[in-house]
Protein backbone atom coordinates (compact mmCIF):
# COMPACT_ATOMS: atom_id res chain seq x y z
CA UNK A 1 0.00 0.00 0.00
CA UNK A 2 1.01 3.64 -0.89
CA UNK A 3 1.57 6.06 1.36
CA UNK A 4 0.20 10.23 0.51
CA UNK A 5 1.07 12.24 3.07
CA UNK A 6 -1.68 15.48 2.78
CA UNK A 7 -1.80 18.56 4.39
CA UNK A 8 -5.70 20.63 3.88
CA UNK A 9 -6.57 24.14 2.94
CA UNK A 10 -8.14 24.12 6.22
CA UNK A 11 -9.96 22.19 8.90
CA UNK A 12 -13.73 21.61 7.21
CA UNK A 13 -14.84 18.64 6.41
CA UNK A 14 -14.66 19.41 2.54
CA UNK A 15 -11.11 19.86 2.88
CA UNK A 16 -9.92 17.85 5.78
CA UNK A 17 -12.42 14.77 5.30
CA UNK A 18 -13.71 14.33 2.10
CA UNK A 19 -9.83 13.24 0.15
CA UNK A 20 -9.81 11.09 3.51
CA UNK A 21 -12.98 9.55 2.58
CA UNK A 22 -12.58 8.66 -0.90
CA UNK A 23 -9.20 6.97 -0.28
CA UNK A 24 -10.99 4.38 2.20
CA UNK A 25 -10.90 1.11 0.12
CA UNK A 26 -8.05 2.00 -2.18
CA UNK A 27 -4.65 0.72 -2.39
CA UNK A 28 -3.65 4.38 -1.09
CA UNK A 29 -3.09 5.25 2.64
CA UNK A 30 -3.69 8.91 3.14
CA UNK A 31 -2.45 10.48 6.24
CA UNK A 32 -3.40 13.49 7.62
CA UNK A 33 -1.62 15.93 10.18
CA UNK A 34 -4.05 15.92 13.88
CA UNK A 35 -7.10 18.00 13.20
CA UNK A 36 -6.24 20.00 16.26
CA UNK A 37 -3.15 21.37 14.25
CA UNK A 38 -5.44 22.69 11.30
CA UNK A 39 -6.53 25.96 13.44
CA UNK A 40 -10.42 27.03 13.05
CA UNK A 41 -11.48 29.28 10.67
CA UNK A 42 -9.82 32.77 11.66
CA UNK A 43 -7.02 31.35 13.61
CA UNK A 44 -4.41 29.88 11.30
CA UNK A 45 -3.00 26.53 11.75
CA UNK A 46 0.04 25.33 13.91
CA UNK A 47 2.31 26.39 10.92
CA UNK A 48 5.67 25.21 12.47
CA UNK A 49 3.80 21.95 13.71
CA UNK A 50 2.68 20.74 10.08
CA UNK A 51 6.13 21.63 8.83
CA UNK A 52 7.45 19.22 11.62
CA UNK A 53 4.70 16.55 10.86
CA UNK A 54 5.62 16.72 7.59
CA UNK A 55 9.40 16.35 7.47
CA UNK A 56 8.94 13.46 10.28
CA UNK A 57 7.02 11.37 7.74
CA UNK A 58 8.61 12.42 4.14
CA UNK A 59 10.85 9.98 3.81
CA UNK A 60 8.39 6.81 4.15
CA UNK A 61 5.77 8.45 1.91
CA UNK A 62 5.25 8.21 -1.99
CA UNK A 63 3.94 11.23 -2.81
CA UNK A 64 2.85 14.67 -0.75
CA UNK A 65 -0.23 16.91 -1.69
CA UNK A 66 -0.18 19.91 0.14
CA UNK A 67 -1.83 23.65 0.68
CA UNK A 68 0.60 25.98 0.45
CA UNK A 69 -2.06 28.61 1.83
CA UNK A 70 -1.81 26.11 5.06
CA UNK A 71 2.16 26.07 5.04
CA UNK A 72 2.59 29.41 4.55
CA UNK A 73 -0.44 31.54 6.21
CA UNK A 74 -2.18 28.80 8.43
CA UNK A 75 -4.85 28.56 5.74
CA UNK A 76 -7.35 29.69 3.24
CA UNK A 77 -8.94 32.41 6.01
CA UNK A 78 -5.69 33.29 7.26
CA UNK A 79 -4.07 33.92 3.65
CA UNK A 80 -6.70 36.92 3.57
CA UNK A 81 -5.69 38.12 7.28
CA UNK A 82 -2.29 37.63 8.00
CA UNK A 83 0.50 40.40 9.19
CA UNK A 84 3.60 37.84 7.26
CA UNK A 85 6.43 39.86 5.65
CA UNK A 86 7.29 38.35 2.08
CA UNK A 87 10.36 37.40 3.83
CA UNK A 88 8.61 34.64 6.40
CA UNK A 89 6.54 33.80 4.14
CA UNK A 90 9.53 33.23 1.30
CA UNK A 91 11.19 31.44 4.65
CA UNK A 92 8.57 28.80 4.85
CA UNK A 93 8.00 28.48 1.11
CA UNK A 94 11.39 27.34 0.49
CA UNK A 95 11.26 24.60 3.27
CA UNK A 96 9.71 22.56 0.43
CA UNK A 97 13.47 21.99 -0.78
CA UNK A 98 13.83 20.27 2.47
CA UNK A 99 10.84 17.51 1.44
CA UNK A 100 12.90 16.65 -1.53
CA UNK A 101 16.04 16.70 0.52
CA UNK A 102 14.33 13.92 2.76
CA UNK A 103 12.98 11.86 -0.02
CA UNK A 104 13.88 12.73 -3.68
CA UNK A 105 11.66 10.41 -4.93
CA UNK A 106 8.56 11.66 -3.12
CA UNK A 107 5.64 12.98 -5.99
CA UNK A 108 4.78 16.16 -4.59
CA UNK A 109 1.67 18.12 -5.30
CA UNK A 110 0.70 21.42 -4.40
CA UNK A 111 -1.58 23.86 -4.57
CA UNK A 112 -1.74 27.85 -3.65
CA UNK A 113 -5.31 29.78 -4.09
CA UNK A 114 -5.03 33.73 -5.51
CA UNK A 115 -6.57 35.76 -3.07
CA UNK A 116 -9.97 36.37 -3.68
CA UNK A 117 -12.12 39.28 -3.74
CA UNK A 118 -15.71 39.10 -2.79
CA UNK A 119 -18.57 41.23 -4.01
CA UNK A 120 -20.63 41.65 -1.19
CA UNK A 121 -19.93 43.19 2.27
CA UNK A 122 -19.40 40.36 5.25
CA UNK A 123 -16.37 40.30 7.59
CA UNK A 124 -17.48 36.54 8.24
CA UNK A 125 -13.63 35.32 6.45
CA UNK A 126 -12.44 38.30 5.60
CA UNK A 127 -10.92 41.33 7.36
CA UNK A 128 -13.00 43.34 10.02
CA UNK A 129 -13.31 46.48 7.72
CA UNK A 130 -14.81 44.14 4.79
CA UNK A 131 -18.28 44.15 6.56
CA UNK A 132 -18.38 47.84 5.71
CA UNK A 133 -16.06 48.55 2.91
CA UNK A 134 -15.93 44.92 1.50
CA UNK A 135 -19.01 45.46 -1.72
CA UNK A 136 -16.66 49.18 -2.45
CA UNK A 137 -13.38 47.21 -2.14
CA UNK A 138 -14.67 45.03 -5.08
CA UNK A 139 -16.50 47.68 -6.88
CA UNK A 140 -13.26 49.73 -7.16
CA UNK A 141 -10.67 46.77 -8.30
CA UNK A 142 -13.02 46.03 -11.38
CA UNK A 143 -13.38 49.56 -12.19
CA UNK A 144 -10.22 50.16 -11.85
CA UNK A 145 -9.76 46.94 -13.90
CA UNK A 146 -11.82 48.43 -16.33
CA UNK A 147 -10.36 52.05 -16.88
CA UNK A 148 -6.60 50.30 -17.14
CA UNK A 149 -7.98 48.18 -20.11
CA UNK A 150 -10.09 51.36 -21.77
CA UNK A 151 -13.55 49.79 -21.35
CA UNK A 152 -14.85 52.04 -18.68
CA UNK A 153 -17.80 54.31 -19.62
CA UNK A 154 -17.66 57.62 -18.05
CA UNK A 155 -20.28 56.35 -15.55
CA UNK A 156 -18.28 53.84 -14.56
CA UNK A 157 -15.12 56.77 -14.11
CA UNK A 158 -17.26 58.91 -12.34
CA UNK A 159 -18.18 56.09 -9.49
CA UNK A 160 -14.62 55.11 -9.45
CA UNK A 161 -13.81 58.74 -8.65
CA UNK A 162 -16.33 58.21 -5.72
CA UNK A 163 -15.17 55.47 -4.81
CA UNK A 164 -11.32 56.37 -4.10
CA UNK A 165 -12.31 59.23 -2.12
CA UNK A 166 -15.02 57.35 0.02
CA UNK A 167 -12.43 54.39 0.71
CA UNK A 168 -10.58 54.98 3.82
CA UNK A 169 -6.62 54.63 2.97
CA UNK A 170 -5.64 52.40 5.64
CA UNK A 171 -8.16 50.38 4.39
CA UNK A 172 -7.10 49.87 0.50
CA UNK A 173 -3.46 49.92 2.06
CA UNK A 174 -4.24 47.28 4.21
CA UNK A 175 -5.98 45.11 1.79
CA UNK A 176 -3.90 45.89 -1.24
CA UNK A 177 -0.50 45.09 0.54
CA UNK A 178 -1.69 41.59 1.57
CA UNK A 179 -2.91 41.13 -2.24
CA UNK A 180 0.60 42.05 -3.33
CA UNK A 181 2.69 39.60 -0.42
CA UNK A 182 0.32 36.60 -1.88
CA UNK A 183 1.00 37.72 -5.13
CA UNK A 184 4.47 37.19 -4.82
CA UNK A 185 4.45 33.94 -3.15
CA UNK A 186 2.07 32.50 -6.06
CA UNK A 187 5.27 33.87 -8.43
CA UNK A 188 7.98 31.65 -5.64
CA UNK A 189 5.92 29.10 -5.78
CA UNK A 190 6.14 28.59 -9.93
CA UNK A 191 9.06 29.18 -9.70
CA UNK A 192 9.65 25.50 -7.12
CA UNK A 193 7.71 24.39 -10.13
CA UNK A 194 10.71 25.24 -12.32
CA UNK A 195 13.34 23.79 -10.08
CA UNK A 196 11.39 20.59 -10.09
CA UNK A 197 10.76 21.28 -6.02
CA UNK A 198 6.90 20.52 -7.04
CA UNK A 199 6.20 17.92 -9.94
CA UNK A 200 2.41 19.61 -10.29
CA UNK A 201 0.61 22.19 -8.98
CA UNK A 202 -3.11 23.35 -9.30
CA UNK A 203 -3.71 27.23 -8.84
CA UNK A 204 -7.12 27.85 -7.98
CA UNK A 205 -9.49 30.58 -8.32
CA UNK A 206 -11.78 31.29 -5.52
CA UNK A 207 -14.74 33.08 -6.13
CA UNK A 208 -13.38 34.85 -9.50
CA UNK A 209 -15.05 37.23 -11.96
CA UNK A 210 -13.92 38.51 -14.93
CA UNK A 211 -12.80 41.59 -13.48
CA UNK A 212 -10.75 43.00 -10.57
CA UNK A 213 -8.10 42.83 -8.27
CA UNK A 214 -8.46 38.79 -8.73
CA UNK A 215 -8.56 38.78 -12.35
CA UNK A 216 -5.78 41.21 -12.72
CA UNK A 217 -3.53 38.77 -10.22
CA UNK A 218 -4.57 36.19 -11.74
CA UNK A 219 -3.18 37.49 -15.14
CA UNK A 220 -0.25 38.54 -13.47
CA UNK A 221 0.54 34.55 -12.31
CA UNK A 222 -0.04 33.34 -15.43
CA UNK A 223 2.28 35.89 -17.18
CA UNK A 224 4.97 34.40 -14.83
CA UNK A 225 3.98 30.42 -15.74
CA UNK A 226 4.06 31.54 -19.60
CA UNK A 227 7.20 33.15 -19.28
CA UNK A 228 8.83 29.95 -17.93
CA UNK A 229 7.27 27.66 -20.32
CA UNK A 230 5.03 25.55 -16.88
CA UNK A 231 1.60 25.71 -18.78
CA UNK A 232 1.74 22.01 -18.53
CA UNK A 233 2.87 21.54 -15.20
CA UNK A 234 0.96 24.44 -13.56
CA UNK A 235 -3.15 24.53 -14.11
CA UNK A 236 -5.28 27.60 -13.57
CA UNK A 237 -8.89 27.27 -13.49
CA UNK A 238 -12.11 28.30 -11.04
CA UNK A 239 -11.83 26.30 -7.98
CA UNK A 240 -10.41 25.96 -4.37
CA UNK A 241 -12.29 23.75 -1.75
CA UNK A 242 -12.27 20.41 -4.25
CA UNK A 243 -8.70 20.72 -5.11
CA UNK A 244 -7.24 17.99 -2.65
CA UNK A 245 -9.93 15.37 -4.00
CA UNK A 246 -8.50 16.11 -7.67
CA UNK A 247 -5.23 15.71 -6.77
CA UNK A 248 -5.25 12.67 -4.95
CA UNK A 249 -7.20 11.38 -7.83
CA UNK A 250 -4.72 12.18 -10.11
CA UNK A 251 -1.89 11.09 -7.65
CA UNK A 252 -3.98 7.57 -7.71
CA UNK A 253 -4.00 7.89 -12.04
CA UNK A 254 -0.48 8.10 -12.25
CA UNK A 255 0.26 5.76 -9.73
CA UNK A 256 -1.72 3.15 -11.68
CA UNK A 257 -0.36 3.62 -15.25
CA UNK A 258 -3.91 4.93 -16.22
CA UNK A 259 -5.62 7.91 -18.18
CA UNK A 260 -9.46 7.62 -17.95
CA UNK A 261 -11.64 8.87 -20.90
CA UNK A 262 -14.64 10.91 -20.21
CA UNK A 263 -17.78 11.88 -22.18
CA UNK A 264 -19.48 14.47 -20.75
CA UNK A 265 -23.56 14.67 -21.32
CA UNK A 266 -25.04 18.00 -20.87
CA UNK A 267 -28.98 18.86 -20.07
CA UNK A 268 -29.06 21.98 -22.12
CA UNK A 269 -27.61 22.73 -25.58
CA UNK A 270 -26.45 25.98 -23.83
CA UNK A 271 -25.53 24.50 -20.67
CA UNK A 272 -22.02 24.71 -21.74
CA UNK A 273 -21.35 28.43 -22.69
CA UNK A 274 -22.98 29.82 -19.36
CA UNK A 275 -21.04 31.13 -17.17
CA UNK A 276 -21.51 29.95 -13.43
CA UNK A 277 -21.72 32.26 -10.99
CA UNK A 278 -18.69 32.98 -8.92
CA UNK A 279 -16.82 32.11 -11.92
CA UNK A 280 -14.90 33.59 -14.67
CA UNK A 281 -15.08 31.72 -17.80
CA UNK A 282 -17.54 28.86 -19.54
CA UNK A 283 -18.88 26.19 -17.82
CA UNK A 284 -17.13 24.10 -20.65
CA UNK A 285 -13.71 26.00 -19.99
CA UNK A 286 -13.80 24.72 -16.56
CA UNK A 287 -14.92 21.25 -16.97
CA UNK A 288 -11.88 20.91 -19.47
CA UNK A 289 -9.74 21.62 -17.01
CA UNK A 290 -10.76 19.56 -14.12
CA UNK A 291 -11.18 16.68 -16.39
CA UNK A 292 -7.08 17.38 -17.06
CA UNK A 293 -6.42 18.18 -14.01
CA UNK A 294 -7.84 15.29 -12.03
CA UNK A 295 -5.92 12.72 -14.46
CA UNK A 296 -8.17 12.08 -17.05
CA UNK A 297 -9.01 12.79 -20.73
CA UNK A 298 -12.08 13.89 -23.15
CA UNK A 299 -13.90 11.74 -24.54
CA UNK A 300 -15.80 12.29 -27.76
CA UNK A 301 -18.38 9.58 -27.54
CA UNK A 302 -19.76 7.14 -25.60
CA UNK A 303 -18.60 4.66 -27.29
CA UNK A 304 -14.81 5.45 -26.68
CA UNK A 305 -15.53 7.07 -22.89
CA UNK A 306 -14.42 4.79 -19.39
CA UNK A 307 -17.02 6.85 -17.73
CA UNK A 308 -19.75 8.76 -18.75
CA UNK A 309 -20.09 12.36 -17.04
CA UNK A 310 -23.79 13.73 -17.55
CA UNK A 311 -23.72 17.39 -16.52
CA UNK A 312 -26.97 19.04 -15.16
CA UNK A 313 -26.70 22.81 -16.52
CA UNK A 314 -29.21 25.62 -16.65
CA UNK A 315 -30.18 26.81 -19.86
CA UNK A 316 -29.12 30.56 -19.43
CA UNK A 317 -28.30 32.11 -16.26
CA UNK A 318 -27.58 30.31 -13.12
CA UNK A 319 -29.23 31.52 -9.79
CA UNK A 320 -29.15 29.78 -6.00
CA UNK A 321 -30.38 26.58 -5.15
CA UNK A 322 -33.20 28.38 -2.47
CA UNK A 323 -34.73 29.97 -5.77
CA UNK A 324 -35.75 26.75 -7.19
CA UNK A 325 -38.38 26.94 -3.85
CA UNK A 326 -39.87 30.42 -5.49
CA UNK A 327 -43.06 30.35 -8.22
CA UNK A 328 -42.46 31.60 -11.46
CA UNK A 329 -39.83 29.32 -12.54
CA UNK A 330 -36.84 30.56 -14.60
CA UNK A 331 -37.31 29.60 -18.32
CA UNK A 332 -33.52 28.51 -18.39
CA UNK A 333 -34.59 25.85 -15.59
CA UNK A 334 -38.10 25.10 -17.86
CA UNK A 335 -38.12 25.22 -21.44
CA UNK A 336 -34.15 25.82 -22.26
CA UNK A 337 -32.88 22.24 -20.68
CA UNK A 338 -34.28 18.51 -20.23
CA UNK A 339 -33.43 17.17 -17.51
CA UNK A 340 -35.79 14.08 -18.30
CA UNK A 341 -33.53 13.38 -21.42
CA UNK A 342 -30.43 13.94 -19.14
CA UNK A 343 -31.68 10.95 -16.19
CA UNK A 344 -32.77 8.71 -19.37
CA UNK A 345 -29.39 8.47 -20.73
CA UNK A 346 -28.07 8.32 -16.63
CA UNK A 347 -30.02 5.16 -16.86
CA UNK A 348 -29.19 3.60 -20.01
CA UNK A 349 -25.20 4.56 -19.20
CA UNK A 350 -25.42 2.29 -16.55
CA UNK A 351 -28.36 -0.54 -17.57
CA UNK A 352 -27.08 -0.83 -21.57
CA UNK A 353 -23.34 0.24 -21.50
CA UNK A 354 -22.73 -0.94 -18.35
CA UNK A 355 -20.37 2.06 -17.76
CA UNK A 356 -19.48 4.28 -14.69
CA UNK A 357 -22.31 7.22 -14.85
CA UNK A 358 -21.31 10.16 -12.51
CA UNK A 359 -23.23 13.25 -12.15
CA UNK A 360 -22.20 16.71 -11.85
CA UNK A 361 -25.42 18.44 -10.52
CA UNK A 362 -24.22 22.27 -11.64
CA UNK A 363 -27.49 23.96 -12.50
CA UNK A 364 -27.95 25.84 -9.36
CA UNK A 365 -25.27 27.74 -7.01
CA UNK A 366 -24.80 26.04 -3.50
CA UNK A 367 -27.36 23.30 -3.40
CA UNK A 368 -28.76 20.00 -5.70
CA UNK A 369 -31.55 20.35 -8.22
CA UNK A 370 -33.95 18.37 -6.42
CA UNK A 371 -36.22 17.69 -9.82
CA UNK A 372 -32.78 15.81 -10.91
CA UNK A 373 -33.17 14.19 -7.31
CA UNK A 374 -36.39 13.10 -7.79
CA UNK A 375 -35.91 11.75 -11.18
CA UNK A 376 -32.72 9.82 -10.68
CA UNK A 377 -34.67 7.89 -7.68
CA UNK A 378 -37.52 7.17 -9.86
CA UNK A 379 -35.42 5.15 -12.16
CA UNK A 380 -33.37 3.32 -9.30
CA UNK A 381 -30.51 5.18 -9.99
CA UNK A 382 -29.24 7.56 -6.90
CA UNK A 383 -26.64 3.88 -5.22
CA UNK A 384 -25.90 3.35 -8.90
CA UNK A 385 -24.07 6.13 -9.86
CA UNK A 386 -20.09 6.12 -9.65
CA UNK A 387 -20.44 9.74 -8.19
CA UNK A 388 -23.09 12.47 -7.17
CA UNK A 389 -21.88 16.26 -6.46
CA UNK A 390 -24.31 19.14 -6.28
CA UNK A 391 -22.49 21.49 -3.24
CA UNK A 392 -21.00 25.43 -3.21
CA UNK A 393 -19.81 26.19 -7.25
CA UNK A 394 -19.31 24.86 -10.81
CA UNK A 395 -15.89 24.01 -9.63
CA UNK A 396 -16.35 22.48 -6.15
CA UNK A 397 -19.05 19.98 -7.77
CA UNK A 398 -17.13 19.07 -10.64
CA UNK A 399 -13.59 18.30 -8.67
CA UNK A 400 -15.49 16.54 -5.65
CA UNK A 401 -17.59 14.40 -8.69
CA UNK A 402 -14.77 13.47 -11.20
CA UNK A 403 -12.47 12.66 -8.12
CA UNK A 404 -15.03 9.98 -6.67
CA UNK A 405 -15.76 8.92 -10.17
CA UNK A 406 -12.13 7.99 -10.83
CA UNK A 407 -11.75 6.29 -8.07
CA UNK A 408 -14.82 4.40 -8.81
CA UNK A 409 -13.59 3.39 -12.26
CA UNK A 410 -10.49 1.70 -10.27
CA UNK A 411 -12.29 0.09 -7.28
CA UNK A 412 -15.83 -0.55 -8.02
CA UNK A 413 -18.40 -0.49 -5.70
CA UNK A 414 -16.98 -0.13 -2.08
CA UNK A 415 -19.27 0.20 1.29
CA UNK A 416 -17.01 3.67 1.11
CA UNK A 417 -17.52 4.33 -2.27
CA UNK A 418 -21.27 4.15 -1.08
CA UNK A 419 -20.93 5.96 2.25
CA UNK A 420 -19.50 8.80 0.16
CA UNK A 421 -22.17 8.61 -2.63
CA UNK A 422 -24.89 8.85 0.10
CA UNK A 423 -22.97 11.77 2.18
CA UNK A 424 -23.31 14.06 -0.88
CA UNK A 425 -26.69 13.23 -1.73
CA UNK A 426 -27.74 14.53 1.90
CA UNK A 427 -25.29 17.29 1.89
CA UNK A 428 -25.86 18.41 -1.13
CA UNK A 429 -29.62 17.83 -1.82
CA UNK A 430 -30.63 17.66 1.32
CA UNK A 431 -28.84 20.14 3.60
CA UNK A 432 -27.80 23.09 0.78
CA UNK A 433 -30.62 22.52 -1.15
CA UNK A 434 -33.64 22.14 1.23
CA UNK A 435 -33.03 21.83 5.45
CA UNK A 436 -30.42 24.59 5.31
CA UNK A 437 -32.51 27.18 3.98
CA UNK A 438 -35.97 26.02 5.72
CA UNK A 439 -34.32 26.32 9.43
CA UNK A 440 -32.36 29.30 8.54
CA UNK A 441 -36.00 31.24 7.92
CA UNK A 442 -38.40 28.76 9.88
CA UNK A 443 -36.17 28.06 13.21
CA UNK A 444 -33.02 29.93 13.79
CA UNK A 445 -35.33 33.39 14.90
CA UNK A 446 -37.06 31.84 17.63
CA UNK A 447 -33.43 30.19 19.20
CA UNK A 448 -32.03 33.32 19.19
CA UNK A 449 -29.58 32.07 16.46
CA UNK A 450 -28.22 33.80 13.09
CA UNK A 451 -27.46 32.53 9.18
CA UNK A 452 -23.77 33.34 10.94
CA UNK A 453 -23.62 32.16 14.07
CA UNK A 454 -25.24 29.20 16.01
CA UNK A 455 -24.93 27.30 19.47
CA UNK A 456 -21.35 25.69 18.52
CA UNK A 457 -20.18 23.14 16.97
CA UNK A 458 -22.91 20.42 18.08
CA UNK A 459 -25.63 22.36 19.93
CA UNK A 460 -29.70 22.27 19.61
CA UNK A 461 -29.13 23.52 15.99
CA UNK A 462 -26.99 20.75 14.86
CA UNK A 463 -29.29 18.24 16.72
CA UNK A 464 -32.59 19.73 14.79
CA UNK A 465 -30.51 19.67 11.27
CA UNK A 466 -29.82 15.96 11.90
CA UNK A 467 -33.50 15.18 12.58
CA UNK A 468 -34.12 17.36 9.71
CA UNK A 469 -31.72 15.31 7.19
CA UNK A 470 -32.76 12.16 8.61
CA UNK A 471 -36.56 13.01 7.58
CA UNK A 472 -35.18 13.91 4.57
CA UNK A 473 -33.20 10.90 3.31
CA UNK A 474 -36.18 8.35 4.41
CA UNK A 475 -38.51 10.60 1.93
CA UNK A 476 -36.09 11.67 -1.00
CA UNK A 477 -32.88 9.72 -0.86
CA UNK A 478 -33.76 5.84 0.76
CA UNK A 479 -34.74 3.38 -1.79
CA UNK A 480 -35.87 -0.44 -1.34
CA UNK A 481 -32.51 -1.88 -0.79
CA UNK A 482 -30.83 1.21 0.70
CA UNK A 483 -31.23 3.17 3.89
CA UNK A 484 -29.00 6.63 4.87
CA UNK A 485 -28.22 6.59 8.36
CA UNK A 486 -26.41 10.03 9.46
CA UNK A 487 -24.34 8.84 12.49
CA UNK A 488 -23.31 12.22 13.41
CA UNK A 489 -23.48 16.43 12.35
CA UNK A 490 -22.09 19.24 13.51
CA UNK A 491 -21.86 22.71 12.55
CA UNK A 492 -18.25 23.29 11.47
CA UNK A 493 -17.45 26.70 11.83
CA UNK A 494 -20.71 27.32 13.79
CA UNK A 495 -22.73 29.07 11.12
CA UNK A 496 -25.12 27.62 8.57
CA UNK A 497 -23.11 27.60 5.36
CA UNK A 498 -21.94 24.39 6.00
CA UNK A 499 -21.81 21.25 7.69
CA UNK A 500 -20.21 17.97 8.77
CA UNK A 501 -21.58 14.79 8.40
CA UNK A 502 -20.57 11.13 8.91
CA UNK A 503 -23.14 8.81 6.85
CA UNK A 504 -23.52 5.52 5.93
CA UNK A 505 -25.38 3.05 4.06
CA UNK A 506 -27.40 0.15 5.11
CA UNK A 507 -28.35 -2.66 2.45
CA UNK A 508 -31.97 -3.95 3.06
Amino acid sequence: MRTILYVPLDERPCNFDFPADLAAGTDFRLVRPELEAMGRKKSPADVERLWAWLFERAAEADGAIVSLDTLVYGGIVPSRLHLLSPEQCRERLDRLRKLKQINPKLRLYAFNLIMRCPSYSSSDEEPDYYEAWGKDIFRRGVLRHRAELGLADEKELAELKRLDTAIPDVVWQDYTERRDVNLQVNRWAVELMKERIVDFMIVPQDDSAPFGLTAVDQQRVREHIRSLSLQLQIYMYPGADEVGCTLLARMINGFMGVRPLIYPHFSSAQGPFVTPLYEDRMLYETLKCHIVAAGAMMASSVGEADLVLCVNTPGEQMIEAWEQALPNPNRGYTVLRNIVELTEIAHEVVHRWKKPCLVADVAYANGSDLELLGLLRQKGLLFRLAAYAGWNTNGNTLGTCLAQGLIYYLYGDTSGHRDFLAMRLVDDAGYCASVRQQVTQSCLPSMGHTYFSVDGERGAVADLVKRELQQFAREQIDDEGHRVVIDDCRMPWSRMFEVGLRVRVERR
